[in-house]
């Protein structure tokens, strides 16, 4: 979204997602929404081999933001939807399609599971491979 304050821009360019293996999530991604992963680095000297960071940038002239993907050294799954003492999952994106059953099977197939709870009709729950959760709606 772009914001306009006294002259000031603002603006969201990417959203980035914490994971224990961001090369892997990100090519869970790319295959998702059917983007390349633009840019790949491996671990820092000392960290383990799936540490590291990885970008999904959208396609020339889309308004999407571009998804960063970081390696989260004290990573703990959340819990979708949250119980008291769990691990909350804060974010979580909001991905549109336009047929939600063909979008389903899709994301499935590309690695997602289906969440057990859906709250709504019109809108599917999955989980990432690590277990953020996302939504396909329509």
């Amino acid at each position: 979204m772009l914001g306009r304050m006294s002259g000031l821009r603002i603006q969201v360019t990417s959203v980035t997602i914490t994971t224990p293996d961001p090369r892997a999530l990100a090519a869970f991604y790319a295959r998702l929404l059917g983007r390349p992963v633009t840019t790949e680095e491996g671990p820092l000297p000392g960290e383990p081999a799936e540490a590291g960071w990885a970008q999904i940038r959208p396609t020339e002239g889309s308004s999407e933001p571009s998804l960063n993907f970081e390696y989260e050294r004290q990573w703990k799954t959340p819990v979708w939807p949250s119980e008291p003492g769990a691990q909350n999952a804060t974010q979580h994106l909001d991905i549109l399609v336009s047929d939600l059953d063909a979008a389903t099977e899709h994301a499935i197939q590309a690695g997602a599971t289906l969440a057990d709870f859906q709250p709504q009709e019109t809108v599917r729950v999955l989980f990432d491979p690590v277990g953020h959760p996302f939504c396909l709606f329509v």
